[in-house]
């Protein structure tokens, strides 16, 4: 999952950044309210991180703008102002949540799994995902195959888990890539195969049915054979 944090605060926003990519999520951070705007006009993310009082653009002009676009991004903006008024502007404008500051990072993460949840399928809105004898805890970050615990590198994991939260729906190499890697990465053009053939040999090798599927010219899938 993409998480674009926008905070003004460097030490604050490093840190986030850092906690957050330690969760295998994949982090975009910037300084300013115009600098989100240019990072969310050319990527799509599942969570936004806004602070509210940043400098050029704040936190509410920011969530202005992508709410124009038309996109249902998850939005938790961040306030140093603990005032209803506040937060109701903050909610009326089309924030899916607000934290506080300052604020325990494990609620944060709580906040950020709600959020992901909303857009996804019943399934993982309880945060475990199952099919066949696979059995992936999104929030633990466990994952069994009947009884056999499969140990993923943090990138392995990502992947993973942005198949299972799209479970049955074809995503593109294109797709996968947006989601999981961040600009900082500089990789090849077939990360994404790479990626897959390591999920497969760990995931679906010596196991049936198969789960990880190619659908050629179009991506890969997360299903059981039908």
């Amino acid at each position: 999952m993409r998480i674009l944090i926008a905070e003004d605060e460097k030490d604050l926003n490093t840190l986030l950044k850092k906690r957050l990519e330690n969760q295998k999520y994949s982090v975009d951070a910037c300084f300013d309210g115009e600098e989100a705007i240019d990072y969310l006009a050319v990527t799509e993310y599942d969570a936004v991180i806004l602070d509210i009082m940043m400098p050029k653009k704040n936190g509410l002009q920011v969530l202005k703008y992508i709410r124009g676009q038309k996109r249902h991004t998850q939005v938790l903006l961040l306030t140093a102002k603990d005032s209803i008024e506040d937060r109701v502007t903050g909610l009326d404008a089309g924030a899916d949540d607000y934290l506080v500051k300052p604020f325990a990072f494990d609620e944060l993460l709580a906040r950020i799994r709600v959020m992901l949840r909303k857009n996804s399928s019943a399934e993982t809105k309880t945060n475990i995902v199952t099919a066949a004898d696979l059995t992936v805890d999104l929030n633990t970050q466990r994952v069994f195959r009947g009884d056999k615990e499969i140990s993923l590198s943090s990138r392995e994991f990502s992947i993973l888990r942005y198949l299972c939260m799209n479970k049955g729906i074809v995503l593109s190499r294109e797709k996968i890539e947006e989601h999981i890697w961040n600009y900082d990465y500089a990789g090849g053009s077939n990360v994404v195969d790479v990626y897959i053939r390591y999920l497969r040999k760990k995931i679906d090798e010596g196991f049936t049915p198969k789960l990880i599927h190619t659908v050629r010219g179009a991506g890969y899938v997360l299903r059981e054979e039908e």
